[in-house]
């Protein structure tokens, strides 16, 4: 079961952040958790991308926000998020991602819920400043939402879910929240090894193009026996497991196999075997959270952990 007292909702009023908003109000009644939505009123935005409105501030953007999370008021969801305990912040500073971090630290919050692209960059198909420097510095987990046509007149339908593992302490503690989350869901998890066949030059070797399935023929069947036991040691509820290995660029991979499936949210940990332990985001993770179509839960093995992750003995943290 997840431990979550406080949800930070970070809100700026694009239409990505409309849409974060209904997952912050969907995990928030169903982990019994205190919401917060944060405006940062940073005074050096860019400009507006046309299909965005006017940025409410001061006092106005303080009511803006308490009557879109009041049913009676003409909300965009249609969903009634019930006795949700909300609490509205306001603040000014420099930048909006110091801003976002500075709150989470002050009151404790659990996890940040927001959108990848906020006001600045609306229409670039890349990872929003705001977002890239929260993932990357949260001291918590960040789940980040993709824009959308329109916001969601529904909760949220999380059915399925993709956590990819690379045999590392950080993709076990992924899998336990992934675990955790299932449960919360009534979800399924695809848990997904990526090979990475690295090919070196020739003069690495003896003159022939090596693979590792030239070194190891039945790897992907180890694989699968591995992650098949990586499930029964992990702690969490029985969810509907199902495991999944294939070749590939771990980054690319996993974009793809999120598509093919129809993933719904993406768990994963920020750093992997070749991570390494500072407030720095992934490579392959960056890729992911600004590639893939689904949300993106992400966590820092060296972070706050919503579930308690056992410590494996050090044989088994090594890589197949």
């Amino acid at each position: 079961m997840m431990h979550v007292r406080h949800i930070l909702m970070a809100r700026d009023f694009s239409s990505c952040s409309e849409h974060a908003l209904a997952y912050a109000l969907d995990l928030a009644r169903r982990m019994d958790a205190t919401l917060h939505v944060l405006y940062a009123d940073t005074r050096h935005d860019a400009l507006l991308a046309p299909d965005e409105p006017q940025m409410p501030v001061g006092e106005k953007a303080r009511d803006v926000i308490r009557r879109l999370l009041d049913p009676d008021e003409a909300a965009p969801l249609a969903f009634d998020p019930g006795d949700l305990r909300v609490e509205h912040a306001m603040t000014r500073d420099v930048a909006p991602a110091r801003a976002i971090l500075d709150y989470a630290r002050e009151h404790d919050i659990d996890l940040i819920v927001m959108g990848t692209h906020g006001r600045r960059g609306v229409r670039r198909m890349l990872l929003g400043s705001v977002a890239r420097e929260v993932v990357q510095r949260a001291p918590c987990p960040v789940l980040t939402v993709r824009p959308r046509p329109r916001t969601p007149s529904a909760p949220p339908s999380v059915e399925r879910l993709l956590v990819p593992v690379d045999f590392s302490a950080h993709a076990r503690a992924a899998l336990v929240h992934a675990k955790a989350l299932a449960g919360l869901y009534g979800a399924s998890i695809d848990l997904l090894h990526v090979i990475e066949e690295y090919v070196h030059p020739a003069f690495y070797t003896t003159g022939i193009y090596a693979s590792i399935y030239d070194a190891t023929p039945d790897i992907e069947q180890k694989s699968r026996e591995v992650l098949r036991r990586l499930v029964e040691e992990t702690p969490g509820p029985d969810v509907p497991v199902t495991v999944h290995v294939r070749p590939g660029r771990a980054a690319d991979a996993i974009v793809q196999e999120a598509e093919a499936l129809g993933s719904d949210l993406v768990v994963m940990s920020t750093h992997g075997l070749t991570g390494l332990e500072h407030f720095l985001i992934g490579s392959v993770a960056e890729h992911v959270v600004q590639s893939v179509e689904c949300p993106v839960f992400t966590l820092k093995a060296f972070g706050k952990m919503l579930v308690p992750v056992p410590q494996p003995h050090p044989a088994e943290q090594e890589p197949v």
